[in-house]
């Protein structure tokens, strides 16, 4: 990896207001936020409202060292979520909407670090404005191709946020795909995968489909699959005492795309992407601090 190249998160930065209080979160934060744990220069790009909760948000991302692109947008507020956890720490969200970062605009900075962009993580809540997927694919197509960069569409699939269209642009924009296995018997119904084919199966039509490299199928406690075109690979997921499990997914796709970055092989990014995401169930919130272990 070319050492100016950074890896970059675009979409939501919110507040999750967990039970016990609000946390630093969005899926595009938390990726950027444990990707730059690995030691890669990262950055997250969003929008806030000129409200104290954007304030707050700028100081918090300051105390974590996670560089931003983000814009202020008046007549907005900051975006917020609601999250339940249930008796397992699995989490349920309400999410706001017509918030800040429904309207992440275009502006030259964006422009310019879409050229120093070897990594890209962006996900299909953001996309629910037409304001924001367009700055999204705008920052995609603008990324030089001589970069040979990362393109990860990290689904995440949530209320009634997603449409088909959204979902087949942003497949047919990325080169990596990572979904969950219950995303991955919606992406069967709305597109019309073979039902009666394997999970495997299922992902191999997927990454046929949309020329993907390299699909990622995470299944909760019943392990995760990495797929490439010539290789597969089936991890265990780790036994732990869950905290919650809120930005595991999130922290899974960062050291994943970290290790690849960093030359390590897909086995060995896979590994490293199971043991983060299993340090992150264990700890409160999306954004712990990875213990020196598993970083190295």
């Amino acid at each position: 990896m070319k050492q100016q190249h950074k890896v970059v998160g675009i979409g939501e930065v919110l507040w999750d207001m967990l039970p016990d209080g609000k946390k630093l979160g969005g899926a595009l934060a938390n990726f950027a936020y444990h990707a730059g744990q690995f030691g890669l220069p990262s950055i997250v790009v969003s929008a806030i409202g000129s409200d104290s909760l954007g304030r707050e948000l700028i100081h918090a991302l300051e105390e974590k060292n996670l560089h931003y692109e983000i814009a202020t947008v008046d007549h907005y507020p900051t975006g917020t979520v609601a999250v339940e956890l249930d008796s397992t720490g699995i989490p349920t969200y309400d999410i706001t909407r017509n918030v800040a970062w429904d309207h992440i605009p275009v502006t030259d900075n964006l422009m310019a670090l879409a050229v120093d962009t070897a990594a890209v993580c962006f996900g299909s809540l953001a996309q629910r404005s037409p304001e924001s997927r367009a700055t999204i694919m705008n920052f995609i197509d603008a990324i030089p191709a001589e970069n040979s960069p990362l393109i990860v569409f990290d689904a995440n699939l949530r209320q009634d946020f997603h449409t088909p269209e959204i979902l087949t642009t942003s497949m047919s924009r990325a080169n990596v795909l990572k979904i969950n296995d219950e995303e991955l018997l919606m992406l069967r119904d709305m597109l019309s995968l073979d039902s009666s084919s394997s999970e495997a199966g299922m992902c191999r039509d997927l990454m046929e489909r949309y020329s993907l490299s390299t699909l990622i199928l995470t299944c909760g406690i019943n392990g995760s699959h990495v797929f490439t075109a010539t290789e597969s690979s089936f991890l265990p997921t780790p036994k732990v005492k869950v905290a919650d499990t809120v930005g595991a997914g999130d922290s899974f796709t960062a050291a994943f795309i970290a290790s690849l970055l960093k030359g390590r092989s897909i086995a060995e990014a896979h590994r490293k992407a199971v043991d983060t995401s299993a340090f992150v169930c264990s700890s409160f919130g999306a954004m712990p601090k990875l213990p020196v272990p598993i970083v190295e």
